[in-house]
């Protein structure tokens, strides 16, 4: 069962106040999550790159002319579920298996409704920076299977306590149809949807935590971008250009890509947000780069991709083998 807090609670409620998003640590380790834990078994970035490695300006979007960033995402449709911090962390990942690939193939996207489902790291009212892929790693782990595709668990914005839009309608416990699912055709023609007991998914091998705009850029110039919790409030109505606000407190999740410098503002962050590409720079913002602008460069999590399917196993078109 999630832990809620009353103050989440009551914010979601207040009309006109924005949600905060993000569990404090003592939310956080009531759920089982290890605050700005680390699972690693490889050698850090941040512990072994030189400061002199880092080039003036860096992104995963076009790198030697080859974009390794998956797709921008919407967390508020079909309806409003403050789910950032698995959008964050999902989009993180998804880009560090498609740097794993060579951006070679279809990209691969993963299923943030999955997590809501089944997940210990939080809900449409808020979550964990740390937890998305310590429970990724859990059920790596502990099953040999990872988080499912996106085709099998679309997103629908809905955890199980939420009632917002459709989410009344269905059940979003962790049974197999809300794992990875097909249906086979109309009710009316005697269809049904069934669970799939196998389907792609993607394993994570290592996580951690990390913070500061040196370790961060380290550790995104090395192994690809990271998730990160950001103070949303002051980007809410951005227009574009490196904002520099300090803001007042994390209350919201992203992911970062990379960085840059303008000559008139200065470095900044690349930061991919998910509230659809109508929103800032094509669903992207710049953040002030070295000035913790925003708190961004506070807490921050990053996964290595273990296991991720390529050649599936060949399901029916109804599941029934599956």
């Amino acid at each position: 069962m999630l832990y809620l807090t009353a103050a989440l609670l009551s914010g979601y409620a207040k009309p006109g106040v924005r949600m905060n998003e993000v569990w404090d640590r003592k939310t956080t380790e009531k759920n089982g999550i290890v605050w700005r834990g680390n699972h690693t078994l490889s050698a850090l970035p941040h512990e072994t790159l030189g400061d002199e490695v880092l080039p003036k300006e860096f992104t995963w979007c076009n790198k030697d002319g080859v974009n390794y960033c998956t797709m921008s995402r919407n967390q508020h449709i079909p309806q409003y579920c403050g789910s950032c911090w698995a959008h964050g962390a999902i989009s993180a990942l998804g880009d560090r298996i498609k740097i794993a690939r060579g951006a070679k193939g279809i990209d691969i996207n993963l299923a943030v409704q999955h997590m809501l489902n089944c997940g210990n790291a939080g809900s449409c009212h808020g979550g964990s920076v740390d937890g998305p892929y310590q429970w990724i790693h859990e059920i790596s782990a502990s099953t040999g299977t990872g988080i499912a595709y996106e085709t099998q668990n679309p997103y629908l914005a809905c955890s199980q306590e939420s009632t917002e839009g459709i989410c009344q309608a269905k059940d979003w416990s962790c049974t197999p149809e809300n794992v990875a699912l097909t249906c086979s055709t109309f009710k009316s023609m005697g269809g049904v949807c069934k669970g799939l007991a196998k389907y792609p998914n993607a394993t994570v091998a290592e996580y951690g935590s990390v913070s500061g705009p040196i370790a961060m850029a380290k550790e995104i110039f090395a192994r690809g971008p990271i998730s990160c919790g950001i103070d949303a409030a002051p980007i809410l109505d951005y227009q574009g250009g490196v904002t520099k606000e300090r803001g007042e407190g994390i209350d919201h999740v992203i992911s970062v890509v990379g960085w840059g410098e303008d000559p008139a503002e200065g470095p900044y962050w690349i930061v991919r947000n998910s509230w659809g590409e109508y929103w800032g720079e094509m669903g992207y913002v710049r953040v002030a780069k070295g000035h913790n602008a925003l708190h961004l460069e506070e807490q921050c999590a990053w996964a290595v991709p273990g296991a991720f399917t390529e050649t599936n196993f060949p399901c029916n078109e109804d599941g029934s083998n599956c």
